[in-house]
């Protein structure tokens, strides 16, 4: 509308010619011109729509223009004909207009129902606009503060997260002649949880499947808000199965179904489980786990007596160290499983009342030992490999789990052997016979010198009583001196037998690596002995010598040990 259009009033007609102002004044209040004053906020109703401004009627002596800019910055136009609230700044400008702002009459709109909301006590709605120092601004038609401490119930961490929600607040502090604005959602929500707390308290009973959201976590279970009142979700009550820790089932702010399980009115206490929507897997065990069936199971523990395998989620079974191989002896079970494996397994035994399932391990397999004695027979030759020695013998494996035992005893026919390493080392490859099968204590003995003959069944042939050996010492006892004749054969010259004086100590004789001239004086093949004595090799050859000596002497003779003489020994007889 151009400036020098004359406007028409809409509240009323005007008059123009001769008519006096007290006659005009008085046909204004006639037709119903309000009288209003500036400053107000009054309602008007919009009669044109133009490209820079929207003209209000609000029933005064003229229409009033607001730029359209200021409809803009709230999202829409009005329509021609729709009622507007709008704020009276004048009654009239320079040109006789009156003046209207519809972005004041917002604002004083908003102040009025902020006032009244403080006034009553009623929440009012915002978007969180962004992050401040101490807290969040929020959008509530004004920009209020909403101090941190009062964003929640428990303290939020990242206050980030919340801009952009639309929230609910109360305000608590109100200056308006300031503009300042200050929130608390946390009384909201207070309100709102005691308002829960009342219907849950009302409603709640032992028994009941409810919904409640993962509040706090904790090593021993997991608080679980039903709605204003707080439930503990133990961690023996979230798994038939084993739970090392709640946090491997539940994390906070899950939303979780859980069963009322104890409620007690007096103190608020409420008990809840989550296992305890299904069955006890327990109450089916001896049909699903019968005796001697064959089933798979994870390893989730080991003990020093052996290892539980949980067959399925509540449900474990113990496999003992004596039911895990049937024939290498389980130290500990972590020899053969460890945590985490899938192993296959026989029921052996179940006790639904104490929840105790027996499995076996080495029943999956056939138990070698049932065809020992067709797979080995005694006095037949093995190869084997020496998988570990001890004090008393050797153990031989012939194959996979299968090992037989050698005995220092059966290693030499001829030899005193002290420990098994004299002869044998761990991993060596040997040939040994099998000496005699236990399939019931599930044994094999076998033998190393069993394959060689035995020296001493020819022993009284090769060395009669009354022969001349000749031989190394190779040890030195407090009575007397071990003398090597061949290879596996010794002899025992006695300290009696070393010389017609008294002999303290061997050593003052012999020493080791001597070889003598030894008769021999006993042997006993059943008993593996041979007895040597120089003594007596000494008067063998005294008669000769003698003989010698009347035919008018001769050189005398030797004795068997090297450097020693006849003359050496006659002590005794010259007493």
């Amino acid at each position: 509308m151009k400036k020098d259009e004359p406007r028409q009033n809409l509240g009323g007609p005007r008059w123009e010619g001769g008519d006096s102002a007290e006659e005009r004044m008085e046909d204004w209040y006639q037709t119903g011109v309000t009288e209003f004053e500036e400053g107000e906020v009054v309602r008007g109703r919009v009669v044109h729509i133009g490209s820079s401004e929207v003209l209000v009627d609000v029933g005064y002596k003229s229409e009033g223009a607001i730029p359209i800019e200021e409809f803009h910055r709230h999202g829409s136009l009005p329509k021609v004909g729709e009622e507007i609230e709008v704020y009276l700044e004048a009654k009239e400008d320079s040109e006789g207009l009156i003046v209207l702002s519809k972005d004041k009459a917002d604002k004083i709109k908003v102040w009025d129902a902020i006032t009244q909301a403080y006034e009553k006590g009623a929440p009012v709605e915002g978007r969180v606009v962004e992050v401040v120092k101490g807290g969040l601004a929020v959008d509530v038609g004004v920009k209020a503060f909403l101090p941190g401490s009062q964003v929640d119930l428990r303290p939020v961490k990242n206050l980030a997260s919340m801009v952009g929600q639309t929230i609910r607040s109360k305000v608590i502090k109100l200056n308006r002649r300031r503009g300042n604005v200050v929130l608390s959602r946390r009384s909201v929500l207070e309100e709102e949880r005691e308002e829960k707390k009342k219907h849950t308290l009302q409603v709640l009973s032992e028994g009941m499947v409810l919904t409640g959201t993962v509040k706090n976590i904790t090593d021993y279970g997991a608080f679980i808000d039903l709605g204003g009142i707080d439930g503990l979700l133990h961690v023996t009550d979230m798994s038939w199965g084993r739970v090392g820790h709640p946090s491997e089932i539940f994390q906070v702010g899950d939303q979780v179904e859980v069963v009322v399980l104890h409620f007690d009115r007096e103190t608020g206490r409420v008990s809840l489980g989550y296992k305890q929507k299904s069955s006890d897997p327990w109450e089916r065990v001896e049909k699903t786990y019968a005796a001697g069936t064959k089933t798979k199971g994870k390893v989730v523990s080991l003990t020093n007596y052996g290892a539980f395998i949980e067959l399925e989620p509540g449900v474990e079974g113990l496999v003992h160290v004596s039911e895990m191989s049937w024939t290498r002896r389980v130290r500990h079970p972590s020899k053969l499983v460890n945590v985490g494996d899938e192993v296959d397994v026989i029921v052996l035994d179940v006790n639904r009342a104490a929840k105790r399932i027996s499995l076996g391990m080495k029943q999956v397999e056939p138990d070698p030992w049932a065809t020992i004695e067709q797979r080995y027979k005694p006095g037949a030759r093995m190869m084997g490999r020496v998988r570990n020695l001890t004090d008393f013998g050797a153990f031989i494996e012939l194959e996979p789990g299968v090992d037989g035992l050698l005995h220092i005893s059966d290693m030499s026919w001829t030899r005193n052997v002290g420990h098994p390493s004299e002869i044998l080392k761990k991993g060596q490859d040997i040939e040994t016979q099998i000496l005699n099968i236990d399939r019931d204590n599930k044994r094999i003995s076998l033998g190393l010198k069993q394959i060689q003959p035995d020296p001493w069944t020819t022993v009284q042939q090769r060395y009669p009583m009354g022969s001349r050996v000749t031989g190394k010492v190779v040890r030195l006892t407090d009575f007397g001196a071990f003398v090597e004749l061949e290879p596996g054969v010794d002899g025992l010259l006695h300290i009696s037998q070393m010389s017609n004086r008294p002999i303290g100590r061997p050593d003052e004789l012999v020493s080791v690596g001597d070889e003598l001239t030894l008769l021999v004086i006993r042997v006993d093949a059943n008993e593996r002995r041979i007895g040597l004595s120089l003594k007596e090799l000494a008067h063998a050859i005294e008669a000769p010598r003698e003989m010698e000596g009347e035919r008018g002497g001769g050189r005398r003779g030797q004795q068997g040990r090297r450097g020693k003489h006849r003359d050496d020994y006659e002590d005794d007889d010259e007493e």
